[in-house]
């Protein structure tokens, strides 16, 4: 399957993405999308013979719980609609606690890194097998970018992905400004996970903009591509021709020029690092050259797609996670996110320093993600939004989705007493009142639970 040269597309960029010249498909977030209903500009731009592949961002592949069957049924549900050849998702999970650790739920409003262990292998490999049995066409799982590293890993990132493949028969969708992230936070080379990585899974390829802030590499979607991140992408162009390279970009978009300007770095990049017949040889045979031990594992080839878009009759088989994995990779991952998002003591053997950047990360993106899905909240609070979000933060981890949060947050500062202005304060009331359909919580209701917040926190 060849996809070419793509864009995210994004509704703040669909007039620009619609103009851009070259454009061979387009990646949407899934969540972003009604599942009967498409933008007028993917319509066009699929009327056009454009490609439009879902791009999933909440299904947790990598959490301890088994997919969310609605989560599952939502995403087929797009990839129909859309008349996608796959879709994609991440290696990473986005909430923990609940039943299997009898704690409350908790979501992390962003994606987390897996420990590369065989306990964590074994649930993702079993909940993608789930995925792929739901989903009406391949799916491919990304890399993600981290700031923190699990104590006590037992593979590395490209054994993880090769180990994945072996078993699954998932399709790859590496990330190069990932990789780059991860050798600038955690000091691992792009190009040993290259190496061991079967990067004939590869179903494409993502590029990304980013910036470095104290030494730590944050993967922001909202700057240009830097040259390191071009310079990863040379290395993988130089072991395999991927089907598919896709430019990323979700915040602070630039002119149509200045997209564009982007896509010609990358068909660049690629040209010149399109290596010659004679040395993807001697590649192969430095390769085989290489004791497995040093390289890892080797892995077959993912089954292609069949020609009626199901995932192929070489899909692998997974059994069951090993009884008792699940429940310890539930109690390892809730002590983690509750760490980043309540406060709680830091788990043992994780670096404390990343971990409160991690955590001013988490809180920060929901102060931006709330805002934007409620530009309400910051108009009526003005200045005072951001430093009140994140006072609210610090002590209310979320525990449903954003729109939820900001309906928390709206009720926590009317509990609270504020906004000091009465004209904001009766704004803020009318807001509330409009989307929760009922009245701001009285005096009883307030001790009721703030008791029952006491009783949680112990």
């Amino acid at each position: 399957m060849e996809l070419g040269i793509g864009i995210g597309w994004r509704p703040e960029i669909a007039a620009e993405v619609e103009a851009l010249s070259g454009i061979d498909w387009v990646e949407a977030v899934a969540e972003n999308l009604c599942a009967d209903h498409l933008p007028d500009s993917l319509v066009r731009l699929r009327e056009r013979g454009v490609t439009v592949v879902p791009h999933g961002v909440a299904l947790g592949l990598g959490g301890a719980d088994r997919p969310d069957p609605d989560r599952l049924a939502g995403l087929a549900a797009r990839a129909e609609l859309l008349g996608a050849p796959l879709v994609t998702e991440h290696i990473a999970f986005v909430r923990a606690g609940g039943p299997l650790t009898a704690s409350p739920r908790l979501e992390a409003g962003h994606l987390l890194p897996v420990p590369r262990t065989w306990d964590a292998l074994d649930v993702l490999c079993e909940n993608v097998r789930i995925a792929q049995d739901s989903l009406p066409v391949p799916l491919a799982l990304e890399n993600i970018a981290a700031l923190i590293t699990w104590p006590g890993e037992e593979l590395t990132e490209g054994q993880f992905l090769a180990e994945l493949v072996e078993r699954t028969g998932v399709r790859l969708l590496i990330d190069v400004a990932n990789l780059h992230t991860n050798h600038v936070n955690l000091g691992q080379d792009p190009a040993k996970a290259l190496d061991e990585l079967p990067v004939e899974a590869i179903a494409y390829v993502h590029v990304a903009g980013g910036v470095e802030k104290n030494g730590v590499w944050h993967d922001t979607h909202a700057h240009p591509v830097t040259e390191p991140v071009l310079e990863v992408l040379a290395e993988l162009r130089s072991r395999v021709d991927p089907p598919g390279v896709l430019l990323e970009r979700d915040d602070a978009f630039p002119p149509g020029a200045e997209l564009a300007g982007e896509l010609d770095a990358i068909r660049a990049t690629l040209r010149k690092a399109a290596p010659s017949a004679d040395a993807g040889l001697d590649r192969a045979a430095s390769r085989k050259a290489v004791p497995s031990a040093d390289r890892g594992p080797l892995s077959s080839p993912a089954p292609a797609p069949a020609s009626d878009g199901s995932a192929g009759t070489g899909a692998r088989t997974t059994a069951p996670a090993p009884a008792g994995t699940r429940d310890r990779t539930a109690v390892a991952q809730t002590a983690l996110l509750s760490a980043l998002v309540a406060g709680t003591p830091a788990p043992e053997g994780f670096d404390h320093r990343r971990l409160r950047v991690q955590s001013r990360a988490l809180a920060a993106k929901r102060a931006d993600v709330v805002a934007k899905v409620a530009p309400e909240l910051p108009e009526i609070l003005g200045d005072g939004y951001r430093a009140a979000f994140l006072a609210y933060a610090g002590s209310r981890p979320m525990s449903g989705g954003y729109r939820r949060d900001a309906l928390d947050f709206a009720e926590h500062m009317l509990i609270a007493g504020g906004p000091a202005d009465p004209v904001a304060r009766r704004r803020l009331t009318y807001w509330w009142q409009d989307r929760s359909g009922a009245r701001p919580p009285r005096r009883t209701t307030r001790l009721v639970r703030a008791a029952r917040a006491v009783l949680v926190g112990k």
